[in-house]
């Protein structure tokens, strides 16, 4: 069984945009798409960030992930709406084959799901500054032993070093007889 074609279009709009106004951009790109009678599989608004290079004096971009499917000519009336929108600054549809990606769950359930992973990465935070304190310690005390170690391996070379020489010593008096 093949797998079905879909689109994925990254769009890049103004870091000065209220967070309210983003909201209505999603909002108008998902009707423009239902209009032109594509189904919308995923709409994810990945954040401001800082951009590459800049882009008309700005340096920094919210990025809008946008993931649907339909017959292909619903992309030409997105591009045109985003072209003609002056708080989108830049845009891209790429067409993907392979499995659908899976729906994301409701934003409620994300802002719960962040807190909850917060809570999680300080505890494992904290658990590891007092492991790495405990792992110090005897770390400190395999050191010593190491060093012990060595010492004691010189001492064992050394012997060793004097009875080569002294093998040399023996052939050279062999060679003279």
């Amino acid at each position: 069984m093949s797998n079905p074609t879909y689109y994925e279009t990254m769009y890049i709009l103004r870091p000065d945009i209220p967070e309210d106004e983003v909201e209505n951009h999603l909002k108008k790109y998902s009707e423009v798409l239902e209009k032109a009678k594509a189904v919308i599989i995923d709409n994810q608004m990945r954040g401001k960030r800082r951009l590459a290079y800049s882009i008309g004096k700005h340096k920094e971009g919210i990025y809008v992930q946008l993931s649907h499917t339909g017959e292909g000519n619903h992309v030409e009336a997105l591009e045109r709406t985003m072209r003609l929108s002056e708080d989108v600054i830049r845009y891209l549809t790429v067409k993907q084959y392979g499995p659908l990606p899976a729906k994301r769950t409701p934003k409620t359930s994300e802002k719960e799901s962040v807190e909850t992973n917060e809570k999680k990465e300080t505890k494992e935070a904290n658990t590891k500054a007092v492991s790495k304190e405990e792992s110090k310690k005897p770390a400190k005390e395999e050191k010593k032993e190491t060093n012990t170690k060595a010492v004691s391996k010189e001492e064992t070379k050394k012997p060793a070093k004097e009875e080569k020489k002294e093998t040399e010593e023996e052939k050279k008096e062999v060679k003279k007889e």
